[in-house]
């Protein structure tokens, strides 16, 4: 059902950043059919509370709102939205609920002091155990991860929930019939697809070669995450070796001890280390071991991109999740996030050789048009059951592929993609829309409008010539 906005006459005027950045940057819409101002009586504290079915938030709302736990019953502020106009009168600042998401920026994502303790530990004793150990500690830490209710598993896509309700809510009150923006991905495919392979060992390294005939059997070319230092030896030959079958290098952490992120004067001095092996290797990319991640350092980092922060972290040793299945930017550098579960916590953890996991993951993925970005390490898939399963997962996104007319796209594809619409616009050429920016050929103009309560999107220059739907549900 539409909401029915409450009125009002009056409101003071009040200087403040754009809240409609963060919206208006994943639609790439044009200027002036978002217009928002934040309610005076937000309070100071921040806490969990709903803005609509569906769409969990985190951040400062109205004085005993928010919730200080994840989880239901939550009070929902949407009755509370005021309409001005034309302008929507928030309860909270959109900006500042979608960065507190894809930053990590809510409790249940810090390590407290007891985790950090034993992580510590961990990595300190680690040399002196073996695989069997590791995979058992690895399981009772992940115990008891199903009762975790945010983020919400196996897809979390709160951005996503909150961006798409205050597109519907400014269609209503704008009484407009449709809002236009710039579709996702090039050509107007409805989703992308990534494949990268952490190369963690000397075993897993000598792997790539077989893995790379696996990947061109089926069409796909991946990215190859080194490690610098520590792990093994890396020599040009095995670059260009990968480099020769398509594939892309990206620099993965530095020595692969689980302490990049442990203290900040420790992560400058390794981040010269980490910048420097970036340029020999002529990486854009970068992703950090075991995904351990503090967003507020990557500005010491020289890269075009990163790939560390997980969607929904459940089963990682850092909890946490972006809550969003899009790209996204930290400062200058575009995050990619990982959307699906990688295949050691697949395998090692769930105890689970199948793609079911996976496919569930791709689909509600794909209901959002989102990127799925999937993890498989060259040290994992040795064995045959494994790799049977790999096998079976590749034949998945290629079927989906064909069938759902998806961008295969290694990640410094999607970089340069993403940088490319976000500075796009779209412009009224005498009555008709069109973008313009580089790299507009290749982009699709599409529409947003409200279809029995529901945003619904609608691709009206594809290649094909199609009017192509598809519910923001």
């Amino acid at each position: 059902m539409p909401v029915e906005f409450q009125r009002m006459s009056k409101i003071p005027a009040k200087v403040q950043v754009s809240l409609t950045k963060a919206v208006r940057d994943h639609y790439r819409c044009p200027d002036g059919f978002l217009d928002f101002r934040l309610n005076d009586g937000i309070s100071g504290e921040p806490g969990y509370f709903w803005f609509g079915a569906g769409a969990e938030c985190y951040g400062r709302t109205l004085p005993g709102v928010p919730a200080s736990q994840p989880g239901s019953p939550l009070r929902d502020t949407l009755h509370t939205v005021v309409r001005d106009g034309d302008q929507l009168v928030l309860p909270f600042d959109p900006n500042e609920v979608i960065d507190n998401f894809r930053l990590e920026r809510y409790p249940s994502s810090q390590m407290g002091k007891v985790e950090r303790a034993l992580k510590s530990i961990y990595y300190g004793l680690r040399p002196l155990t073996n695989l069997a150990l590791r995979r058992t500690i690895q399981k009772l830490r992940a115990a008891h991860w199903q009762k975790k209710q945010f983020p919400r598993w196996p897809v979390d896509t709160g951005v996503e929930n909150i961006c798409e309700k205050l597109f519907l809510l400014s269609i209503e009150a704008r009484g407009v019939d449709r809002i236009p923006f710039i579709w996702f991905w090039p050509e107007g495919a409805r989703g992308c697809i990534t494949m990268t392979h952490d190369v963690e060992s000397a075993v897993g390294r000598d792997f790539c070669a077989q893995l790379l005939d696996i990947d061109s059997a089926f069409g796909i070319k991946s990215s190859y995450q080194i490690v610098p230092e520590g792990r093994y030896s890396v020599t040009a030959e095995f670059l260009n070796r990968l480099r020769a079958q398509g594939s892309e290098i990206c620099v993965q952490d530095l020595n692969h001890d689980g302490r990049l992120f442990d203290e900040r004067d420790q992560f400058r001095r390794r981040a010269l280390s980490i910048n420097r092996y970036g340029r020999e290797y002529g990486a854009r990319g970068f992703r950090s071991a075991v995904l351990y991640r503090n967003p507020d350092w990557y500005g010491d980092l020289d890269f075009s991109f990163d790939m560390s922060i997980p969607n929904v972290a459940s089963l990682d040793p850092q909890r946490g999740g972006c809550c969003t299945v899009f790209p996204y930017f930290i400062g200058d550098m575009l995050e990619l996030p990982v959307t699906a579960i990688q295949d050691y916590s697949l395998f090692h953890v769930l105890s689970a050789y199948s793609i079911d996991l996976w496919r569930l993951q791709l689909e509600m993925i794909l209901a959002r048009n989102g990127l799925a970005s999937f993890i498989v390490h060259p040290d994992y898939v040795i064995e045959s059951n494994a790799q049977a399963v790999y096998k079976d997962l590749l034949a998945m996104l290629v079927e989906a592929g064909r069938r759902d007319a998806l961008w295969f796209a290694l990640p410094s594809q999607v970089d340069r993609w993403w940088r490319q619409r976000n500075q796009m616009s779209i412009i009224d050429d005498h009555g008709t829309w069109r973008i313009v920016g580089e790299g507009a050929d290749r982009a699709v103009l599409a529409f947003a409008r409200v279809v029995d309560g529901q945003l619904v999107y609608e691709k009206v220059n594809t290649p094909q010539g199609e009017l192509a739907l598809s519910a923001a549900k």
